[in-house]
């Protein structure tokens, strides 16, 4: 620190100026006075003047003395009084000790510290300026206040409270210091940590706090930055917890203002990414209109946003999206609409060189899609026009390549259509043969191909109908011989001739009309026969017609079901009535059975009701017999008549009422008596056994 670095209002004004507190004039570190110095010089100057004028007084004595006489004489007569010279020589030196009592009490003032010249400075006066300094609590004055006295010896009287000072001034540099980390400034924090001293018992710290300050500010960063990039991959709620941890780090700084930073990011992000997942949403469904929806949804996001990269390259996908529908659109040979989605693909940088080739080439494949050598030759023309230095150069030669062909492909065609439109066979022939000197390589092969189909199938037409017409003329009369005879005409177009279908199909019909005609005899004979009740027979005889698959296969089988389940039936109703006949209750409920697989459609289903409303009647009085000795087999009997039948809900009745009956008196208790269901209607079992 030097003279003029201290404010001159630290230090009472110097130069032998008396103190404004005490009027004592300053002894100590004081300035010396020049002036000063030139008053005494003339006091002694006088005192030496005097001496020379006693030395003449001396030698002429006796008129020395006779003028002093001459004036004592003169002199007034209160100066010749002694007790004024008492008086004053009292006043005097107690004036005297007064002045310098009240300058021994009165304290010295502060030195003025800007004004001092510190190479003589005392160490009083170095401490003194230092803690005026220190008191300003700045990182300069602190380090000018350890400046002023850590230059003072190590033996110095003063040295414990210096180095006390010091101590406190370093500490207070190192909480600026933290001061300036917990705003946000690592790197000037650091740098004023740097400024202490290496030989203060605090810089020990020094080393140790700057490395807790670079942890604590790694540790936010880490978390800052993996936040950002759960953002980039728009997972909300990990950097939603991210962003909780900074208020766990011990930094004011990362704890509010980056945190509060970092919420804000998530929120606007937040709405960014709702737009790509809706923009993405509409790209699925991959036409057009959805996609310029999602290109323009993706273009709000704004460049300063985390997800403006994830939104360029949705942009570059959509883009993608947009070109391959164009593409698709263009095999469809659909030009317009796929050059117009081609010109609404947004500039995109790394689509745009394939854009353009797009378009130049699909205006050539506009015109090739013309089908008439004029457009191909125009296509040709256009197609030409690419540069080599393009990608699609080689496409460009290949289509031209295939145009080229594609003329003389569309002169034989038309040739061959001139021909074919005469419609007879030999012209049809000559249109074959020229269609078919189109190789099966070129681009209008399949197009000849089909042309060539069609041609041969009106020539067989031609050829084959004929066969048909007589056929059916033949089987006009519909009898046997007639059907046969038709047969065989039409039998005569080979498999693999346009006719052949329509051939097969008479043949069909004329056959289902002979079988039915040989057939029907014998499966009236089987009708007649099961009217007869003869049924063991009419199945037979008619089950030769079901098995043989013939035209009348099906209705001979329907009539042999029909005829089985009746003598099913009858086997049933019989073997039914025969348990019955042994009156127990387990026969009874075994004849129930067997007759309930009597259909309902069965003309024995009625006198099979009769029969189950009987013995379930039966089957109800012999449980009614049987409580009179046991009731709990009365009740195991009752249960046997079965759902539907008459005597049901009697007996559900009685079973309830021996049910009570067995339930001893000291536990009975009021029940309650549920209601007996209603009679479900009788439902047959079907069975072929």
């Amino acid at each position: 620190m030097t003279y003029k670095d201290i404010p001159e209002n630290l230090f009472p004004m110097r130069d032998n100026k008396v103190n404004d507190l005490s009027g004592i004039p300053l002894t100590e570190n004081h300035t010396f006075d020049p002036a000063h110095k030139g008053y005494h010089q003339q006091t002694v100057d006088n005192m030496d003047h005097q001496e020379d004028n006693s030395m003449t007084v001396a030698d002429d004595d006796s008129s020395l003395i006779y003028k002093l006489n001459g004036i004592a004489r003169k002199m007034p007569l209160w100066t010749k009084s002694w007790m004024l010279w008492s008086l004053i020589l009292i006043l005097i030196p107690g004036s005297i000790g007064f002045v310098g009592i009240s300058m021994l009490f009165k304290l010295p003032s502060s030195p003025k510290c800007p004004e001092v010249f510190w190479p003589l400075a005392s160490a009083s006066v170095r401490l003194h300026c230092a803690q005026i300094a220190a008191s300003k609590q700045t990182i300069d004055d602190l380090l000018q206040a350890i400046d002023l006295v850590k230059q003072l010896p190590e033996n110095h009287p003063l040295r414990g409270e210096i180095n006390r000072q010091l101590e406190q001034w370093s500490e207070d540099i190192l909480k600026l210091a933290d001061q300036s980390f917990q705003a946000g400034n690592l790197e000037e924090a650091i740098a004023t940590a740097h400024k202490i001293p290496p030989d203060v018992n605090v810089s020990q710290l020094v080393d140790k706090q700057i490395e807790k300050w670079q942890s604590i500010w790694s540790k936010a960063e880490a978390i800052y930055q993996e936040a950002e990039q759960e953002l980039r991959q728009r997972n909300w709620q990990s950097a939603f917890m991210l962003t909780s941890k900074l208020l766990r780090v011990n930094n004011e700084y990362w704890a509010s203002t980056k945190y509060d930073e970092l919420n804000n990011i998530i929120v606007t992000t937040r709405e960014d990414g709702d737009k790509l997942y809706k923009a993405e949403a509409l790209a699925k469904n991959r036409n057009l209109q959805s996609l310029l929806q999602a290109i323009k949804l993706a273009r709000t996001v704004k460049p300063n946003s985390y997800l403006y990269q994830k939104s360029q390259e949705l942009i570059t996908e959509f883009a993608q999206k947009m070109l391959k529908l164009a593409q698709s659109t263009m095999q469809a040979k659909d030009a317009d609409t796929a050059l117009e989605i081609a010109r609404k693909i947004p500039p995109v940088a790394e689509l745009q060189v394939q854009v353009d080739d797009f378009i130049m080439l699909g205006e050539a494949q506009r015109s090739a899609f013309l089908g008439t050598i004029s457009g191909l030759e125009t296509a040709i023309s256009q197609a030409q026009q690419i540069d080599a230095s393009r990608e699609i150069y080689s496409q460009a030669q290949e289509l031209i390549a295939r145009w080229q062909l594609e003329i003389e492909d569309i002169s034989r065609l038309e040739k061959a259509r001139n021909l074919a439109s005469q419609g007879t066979i030999n012209d049809l022939t000559s249109a074959i043969a020229e269609a078919q000197q189109i190789p099966t390589n070129n681009p209008r092969s399949q197009e000849a191909r089909r042309e060539v189909a069609r041609w041969v199938d009106q020539v067989e037409t031609i050829e084959d109908r004929p066969y048909i017409e007589r056929a059916e003329q033949i089987a006009v009369m519909e009898d046997v011989n007639s059907l046969q005879a038709a047969i065989a005409e039409a039998s005569q177009i080979r498999p693999g001739r346009a006719l052949y279908f329509q051939a097969r199909q008479k043949i069909r019909d004329w056959t289902a009309k002979v079988e039915r005609i040989q057939d029907q005899p014998l499966l009236e004979q089987a009708t007649a026969l099961a009217d007869s009740g003869n049924l063991q027979e009419a199945v037979k005889t008619a089950q030769k017609i079901a098995v043989s698959g013939r035209a009348l296969s099906k209705q001979a089988q329907t009539a042999v079901d029909t005829w089985q389940e009746q003598i099913n039936a009858r086997q049933n109703w019989q073997k039914a009535q025969q348990l019955a006949l042994a009156g127990t209750p387990e026969s009874l409920s075994q004849a129930i059975k067997l007759a309930n697989r009597v259909s309902s459609r069965n003309v024995l289903r009625l006198d099979v009701n009769i029969a189950i409303d009987q013995w379930s009647q039966e089957i109800l009085n012999i449980a009614r017999s049987q409580s009179e000795v046991d009731i709990a087999k009365a009740i195991d009997i009752a249960k046997l008549v079965p759902a539907g039948s008459s005597a049901y809900r009697d007996a559900q009745q009685e079973i309830q009422n021996w049910q009570q009956f067995m339930i001893p008196k000291s536990l009975s208790t009021p029940s309650f008596q549920p209601s007996l269901e209603a009679t479900p209607p009788l439902t047959p079992e079907f069975s072929n056994q």
